[in-house]
């Protein structure tokens, strides 16, 4: 059971993380990356696992082992010279098969799906000092990686780094990633990400109202997840990602494009 402060704290935390997953997200969807959310997620399993056994915050596990996949894929990426998804697909089912390994039976629906249920007032604070650092950080080259998107090529002769903002944009995937499975768990960052940001998209006349209206949904999907959680005996997961399934399917029917 959760006590009051533990509510508040939990929907403060899922505001931020839905909100930040919904803002990435509208991003991820225009540049056709919403998948590599689900990737990531997987390769967080064994940091959460390490992290259930021993005690310690899942998204600090979720961000050492997404780290230590990333910078694998990267060098292996130069070794081999395979493209980037053949190696993520050698990588994450490495990463599930060792997670299982040692994760306790009991855990593991924890470690799949999430759970709120023992949020702190000091795990709160960090996550939303981490989503708006990462915000700031994705918003201050928002129209470089939508330029970038559109022509690779002339952002180069535009100056832009795109080699520089690419890794920050990755930096902020994983970081919200990393924070993201400690509400819907290791299997669901993908709809996570991908979900509240496609139903901006229908409901979007331009790119701002696509961003913003992404980070708008996500925070009110998690709200209403969360809510249901406490009513109900859906974990809030599940439950996050089942509102903002039903919000897409809404925006379908005010859809203005």
């Amino acid at each position: 059971m959760m006590n009051y402060m533990q509510i508040i704290y939990s929907l403060i935390m899922g505001a931020f993380i839905g909100g930040l997953a919904g803002y990435i997200g509208s991003l991820m969807v225009t540049k056709r990356m919403a998948l590599v959310g689900g990737a990531f997620g997987h390769l967080t399993l064994p940091g959460v696992a390490l992290a259930l056994v021993y005690g310690f915050d899942v998204s600090l596990g979720a961000l050492l082992f997404l780290s230590i996949g990333i910078v694998s894929i990267w060098l292996l990426e130069q070794k081999t010279k395979l493209p980037m998804e053949a190696l993520t697909a050698v990588v994450m089912p490495s990463s599930l098969a060792v997670a299982f390994l040692f994760i306790p039976e009991d855990k593991k629906a924890q470690a799949l799906i999430g759970d709120i249920s023992q949020i702190s007032l000091t795990a709160a604070a960090i996550t939303g000092v981490l989503c708006l650092i990462t915000f700031f950080s994705l918003k201050k080259i928002f129209s470089e990686l939508i330029f970038t998107s559109i022509s690779e090529d002339l952002a180069k002769v535009q100056g832009i780094d795109v080699g520089k903002n690419n890794f920050i944009f990755l930096a902020c995937i994983a970081i919200t990633v990393a924070l993201g499975v400690r509400v819907v768990g290791s299997l669901l960052t993908a709809a996570l990400v991908a979900i509240t940001a496609s139903a901006s998209r229908n409901l979007s006349k331009n790119l701002f109202q696509y961003s913003y209206g992404g980070m708008i949904l996500g925070s009110l999907a998690s709200i209403l997840g969360i809510l249901v959680f406490m009513f109900t005996s859906i974990p809030a997961g599940p439950s996050i990602i089942i509102t903002s399934t039903l919000i897409f399917l809404a925006s379908l029917i005010f859809k203005r494009h």
